[in-house]
């Protein structure tokens, strides 16, 4: 026998013998990606694995109930389930109609697939939605928080950059136009310099802002939503969740997950089940985002540079790129070959990004040429993505960190892969960019640099790196296209 039952809105109180016990705690362990490179690992400290159940405190997160039936019944165990039911009921398609939607000053129907989104989160309380880039999630959000309002609940909203706390708040400002609900009476932001209440019925914020408050600053929430859920793995993220022991309701949106099970179970395990709302391919079917071209640029090396680099680590490998200069002309020609607006994009500020913006300010006489990374503050972002919107040819040489995730920029017809990478997240996430529709676009293209630098029969690093993301362009059902050019 298996009794379950509610300890609050963070974890379940699991109530069986030693045996089964063990079982369950077996059921719930993972191999931890990448654990054998791990300092902890390596010193023997960890065995490189995550234990999602505790056999000590007994309690396991809420939302894994619907896998803990399922081992139950798998194993033919009886099970006792004492948790309250959440599921409410919503009439979607004339609530929605009520909102008056509008956005740029103009009248939008909600499509059929956010509908469906919204409909399943009121029912189902707790949910991670996986929604593609481009696919509205901030309306889908805001849909949400005007019906949770009307229940009279507080909520709070979560985003990774104090860019997107003010993207999200425009937005809501945005959809608002034509209802007369007033963002400003409505919404309070917290980021550095803004005042760190929770008086508004709704904060949107950033995890760095306040996941050191109290537990008690984190009590009247009724309603948690974590836009772009998938950078939700960090401890400081789950440390803040797991303060929101009041919190019923949750809802997780993201685009993308890195593909392990672990990852995916501590996001359900903190937010709720997976609902799959739409996928990019769906989108670029019925017309509702840019048509995606990959162009792989695949560089292709001399000898002498391939015997060098044979015996490189692989940071070695990665330095020696991103300051090739050969490589950084080429870059630099073909982003100014392109028409429209173009973001480059790259990972290392002063070695690689500075380098090419630079490079590129000398080229590019009277066109403009903005540069962004970490150190940019959030208000020059916000001027510099508002000021794209309105231009056709300009340039932004951006780092990964603070354009490859959230960031709306509608009026954008090219993105270069600057700096090589494998992670599935950042990838899909930076491709996002490109997937607005604009008045003026209808098709984004992606130039994916990779580097040849293969000795005999041994892949270099980078190379490998290209043929992963290869691999998720045929997963994702992308068109793409191999180019080789000379170095």
């Amino acid at each position: 026998m298996i009794k379950i039952t509610k300890k609050d809105e963070v974890y379940l109180k699991i109530d069986t013998d030693l045996s089964t016990d063990q079982e369950i705690c077996d059921f719930f362990t993972f191999e931890v990606p990448g654990a054998k490179f791990m300092p902890l690992y390596r010193n023997r400290m960890w065995d490189g694995k995550a234990r999602l159940y505790s056999m000590y405190t007994k309690e396991l997160y809420v939302g894994l109930l619907p896998y803990l039936k399922e081992f139950a019944q798998t194993l033919e165990y009886e099970i006792e389930i004492d948790v309250p039911s959440i599921r409410e009921e919503l009439d979607v398609e004339r609530f929605t109609k009520e909102l008056r939607l509008q956005s740029n000053g103009k009248d939008i129907t909600i499509r059929d697939y956010q509908q469906e989104a919204i409909k399943h989160s009121v029912e189902e309380g707790r949910t991670l939605l996986l929604s593609p880039t481009a696919s509205g999630k901030s309306l889908i959000i805001y849909s949400l928080i005007r019906y949770h309002q009307l229940k009279g609940r507080k909520q709070l909203i979560i985003v990774p950059t104090t860019s997107l706390v003010e993207q999200m708040y425009g937005d809501f400002g945005d959809y608002s136009t034509a209802n007369g609900w007033k963002v400003q009476e409505n919404c309070h932001k917290i980021y550095g310099g803004k005042a760190k209440h929770n008086e508004a019925p709704i904060t949107i914020s950033t995890w760095q802002s306040i996941y050191k408050y109290p537990k008690s600053w984190f009590a009247d929430f009724d309603v948690f939503y974590g836009d772009e859920a998938h950078l939700f793995k960090a401890k400081s993220l789950t440390t803040l969740m797991n303060k929101c022991v009041n919190t019923k309701y949750r809802i997780g949106t993201t685009g993308t997950l890195d593909g392990t099970k672990t990852h995916r179970l501590v996001l359900e395990g903190t937010f709720g089940q997976v609902h799959n709302v739409t996928t990019t391919k769906k989108l670029m079917d019925a017309g509702q985002v840019a048509n995606l071209k990959i162009i792989c640029c695949m560089l292709n090396y001399k000898d002498a540079e391939r015997k060098l680099i044979k015996g490189m680590t692989y940071q070695e490998e990665i330095d020696w790129i991103v300051t090739n200069p050969e490589r950084n002309e080429i870059i630099k020609t073909l982003t100014m070959a392109q028409d429209g607006n173009t973001l480059v994009l790259f990972q290392f500020v002063e070695k690689h990004g500075k380098v090419l913006y630079d490079m590129l300010k000398e080229a590019c006489k009277g066109r403009k040429v903005f540069f962004v990374f970490g150190g940019t503050d959030t208000e020059t972002r916000e001027e510099i993505r508002a000021l794209t919107e309105k231009e056709t040819d300009a340039i932004i040489v951006a780092s990964y960190g603070t354009f490859s995730t959230g960031i709306n920029i509608r009026n954008l017809h090219n993105i270069v892969f600057a700096s090589p990478s494998k992670s599935r997240i950042r990838n899909l996430q930076s491709i996002g960019r490109g997937l607005r529709k604009g008045d003026n676009k209808v098709t984004c293209n992606l130039f994916d640099i990779g580097d040849d630098l293969s000795w005999k029969s041994k892949k270099n690093y980078t190379l490998n790196h290209l043929i992963e993301r290869i691999k998720i362009y045929n997963e994702e059902d992308f068109d793409y296209k191999l180019v080789k050019i000379d170095v």
